[in-house]
């Protein structure tokens, strides 16, 4: 056998090799970048209202997980929440967008729990009385009047990850320490027992807007989250 034939032979072996890797590969990649693209096109569409845009990688995350939930009809309201713990508290962290309008309705402070850290949330749990908040996707529930005034339950849809939410009573409801007094006094912001706790003058106006079955995502670049969520990729 000469040189030629060996060559084209081994060659011939090599592409057939690959040649089915490929066919598998593409497909995957090509709907990666169509996603890609998607949340990109919705991002830079946002109206701010004059409001801070939320970073690129929670919405691009939360943008994932409303999508597959609003499909499942898991979720019922085009209302999404982003709440990003990777944030200091003393930053308005918490936003709520109209996916219809692709609007920004608003953009506030809100708490994480006391046990998740002081002035940067990085320990989360499920855990009763851990004291710690949980992070990704929630369903809100109903409203209600308890120990903090109107307040609105919240369903966790992650099964290990959030899904003890009820049981623990991690609803959102407003704090007077959630407040830029507290944080010119104290440095952070106040804590909560779990509970992604928002001003007071704004609690009203975000139960009543986000209410029966709008989506709520919870962010952090947890390793720990990421590698356990089946909502996101």
């Amino acid at each position: 056998m000469n040189f030629i034939t060996v060559f084209y032979t081994a060659l011939f072996v090599v592409v057939s090799f690959l040649s089915p890797h490929k066919k598998e590969i593409a497909p995957k990649k090509y709907a990666k970048i169509s996603r890609v693209n998607k949340v990109t096109s919705v991002y830079n569409s946002l109206e701010t209202n004059n409001f801070k845009l939320p970073n690129l990688e929670s919405f691009s995350r939360a943008f994932e997980g409303y999508q597959l939930l609003k499909n499942k009809g898991m979720i019922k309201k085009d209302i999404l929440t982003i709440i990003d713990f990777s944030l200091s508290s003393k930053e308005k962290r918490l936003w709520i967008i109209d996916m219809n309008t692709h609007e920004i309705l608003l953009n506030t402070l809100v708490a994480h729990g006391k046990n998740s850290g002081n002035d940067y949330a990085s320990k989360f749990s499920n855990k009763n009385e851990s004291y710690r908040s949980s992070l990704g996707f929630f369903s809100t529930g109903e409203v209600y009047r308890g120990k903090h005034g109107l307040s609105l339950k919240l369903d966790g849809l992650e099964k290990g990850i959030n899904d003890n939410a009820r049981k623990r009573a991690v609803v959102i409801h407003g704090a007077d320490y959630v407040s830029k007094t507290f944080i010119r006094n104290h440095k952070r912001l106040g804590r909560s027992q779990g509970c992604p706790a928002v001003p007071i003058e704004l609690s009203k106006k975000i139960i009543q807007t986000i209410k029966n079955k709008s989506c709520l995502f919870i962010y952090h670049p947890s390793r720990s989250y990421v590698n356990n969520s089946k909502l996101i990729s």
